[in-house]
């Protein structure tokens, strides 16, 4: 079980600045940003993780490892004050290693009869901008892991590209729309917790890696936080787990 401890102001504690690279001091000295927290959660313990790959047949990649070694995943939220009403605006999310489930017909369709994710799959590439990538599949030729559920928004995933076993330098992450199509985000984890982090968990940020974009509503929040994205990217300590 994940043990966490009560929300806490973000720059409270040097290890938490650590883990955030920094961008708390950016977002609470920004006019108009309240309630920076996060969900402090212990260590994973490295039993966890010999469990979770065992349980899965794959080796987890060293930066994802060292991240949970670090963290049991990650909860970072921060909201924003307009007149009198407080909104909450960022969220930034990594599921801890319980969480890290496989994505499966069950967490897409539960009625009886109901397609699976390998009978919606098409040989096509369309959702992936680069052709030259070869996308996830439902199938066994590939093992997906849930990163972040995005709020619902899509599903940001750990991809085994060549199915199980699963080898460690054989993963990317990938991001999958509510249209269930594939959009390539980075080769690491470490590459994509950096992309997290600079935009600031943003809604729908994700949507910038498609071919069609974010959502008006959701490009009214990337225009109000556009300044503190680029401060935070100006200034971004270059941490190596």
């Amino acid at each position: 079980m994940e043990e966490t401890t009560p929300p806490l102001q973000a720059g409270s504690k040097p290890h938490l600045e650590k883990l955030t690279l920094g961008v708390t001091r950016i977002l609470e000295s920004s006019p108009g940003v309240t309630e920076v927290s996060i969900i402090e959660k212990l260590p994973a313990e490295r039993h966890m993780i010999s469990s979770w790959e065992q349980k899965n047949n794959c080796v987890m990649p060293e930066d994802v490892r060292n991240f949970y070694l670090m963290t049991n995943g990650f909860h970072m939220t921060w909201s924003v004050k307009l007149d009198e009403h407080i909104i909450p605006l960022g969220s930034m999310v990594i599921n801890g290693i319980s969480k890290l489930t496989q994505l499966i017909q069950s967490s897409v369709y539960s009625l009886p009869n109901a397609p699976t994710l390998a009978d919606l799959e098409d040989d096509t590439q369309e959702g992936n901008e680069d052709h030259q990538l070869e996308k996830p599949h439902f199938d066994c030729r590939s093992a997906i892991f849930e990163l972040d559920s995005c709020n619902g928004n899509g599903k940001v995933c750990l991809v085994y590209k060549n199915g199980k076993p699963g080898l460690a330098h054989d993963t990317e992450i990938w991001f999958l729309d509510r249209a269930l199509y594939w959009h390539f985000l980075t080769d690491t984890f470490t590459a994509y917790y950096r992309l997290l982090i600079t935009h600031l968990g943003l809604p729908q940020w994700q949507y910038a890696f498609t071919s069609y974009g974010i959502s008006p509503q959701a490009k009214v929040a990337s225009i109000y936080s556009q300044e503190e994205s680029m401060n935070f990217q100006a200034t971004s300590v270059r941490n190596q787990w």
